[in-house]
């Protein structure tokens, strides 16, 4: 029995994640997002400590800048990159691209948001609107997917890979985001479940691109 390509077995993991990640999504649509959003709306949003926790991520992006200048400048005065240097290059080119494709997303599913945050936006708690609105565009349909989850995904996905030691550090990160969101009614749970897909996909597929480009030294990352 010949042995399944490794190019090959990665496609079908991310199909395979994919599917079950469109099916957890689907459910949680019918039967989770709005009671998780009333809770939230009712119970939660009066403690400042789930917002707090939404800031996380935007650090990120300015991180991200700072990072890529400097290894840039390092790059073109020919130094090689060491390995936390590969790593940091590769969080930022994840959380950039994550960004990008996040974006042309929200513009495809236009769904509204739980609350209403500006512009009197129309919103689940204020209006009853909960769905789809494909291609409708405007700040008021930007909730899927979430960019916070994207964005913390993005960049723990890349450390996952390349230091696995602090694994349980990456997944407390993520959760707290998660939390964040949700305990301050700023997403719905499905939002949050595929930005944590897209956000993952990016950051493993710019770890194997790389790999790939540099197989010699791929025992470094």
């Amino acid at each position: 029995m010949t042995e399944t390509n490794p190019a090959t077995r990665r496609i079908r993991y991310w199909l395979i994640g994919l599917l079950l990640m469109s099916a957890v999504v689907t459910i949680s649509y019918a039967w989770l997002d709005r009671p998780l959003a009333y809770f939230a709306h009712g119970e939660l949003r009066q403690f400042d400590v789930f917002e707090r926790l939404t800031h996380i991520p935007e650090w990120f992006a300015p991180l991200a800048i700072v990072f890529f200048l400097l290894i840039g400048l390092r790059g073109l005065a020919g130094y090689p990159l060491a390995k936390p240097e590969a790593v940091m290059l590769l969080c930022s080119l994840s959380l950039v691209t994550a960004s990008a494709i996040k974006n042309q997303l929200k513009i495809i599913f236009g769904r509204t948001w739980p609350e209403t945050w500006v512009n009197a936006n129309p919103s689940l708690i204020r209006d009853g609107a909960y769905g789809f609105n494909p291609f409708r565009t405007g700040q008021a349909f930007e909730s899927f997917p979430s960019g916070h989850t994207t964005a913390v995904c993005a960049v723990m996905s890349v450390l996952w890979i390349c230091y696995p030691r602090f694994r349980a550090l990456y997944a407390i990160i993520v959760a707290a985001v998660a939390i964040g969101l949700i305990g301050a009614d700023f997403h719905f749970l499905s939002d949050i479940i595929a930005g944590a897909f897209v956000g993952s996909s990016t950051g493993w597929v710019a770890v194997v691109l790389w790999r790939s480009r540099n197989a010699e030294a791929s025992g470094k990352l």
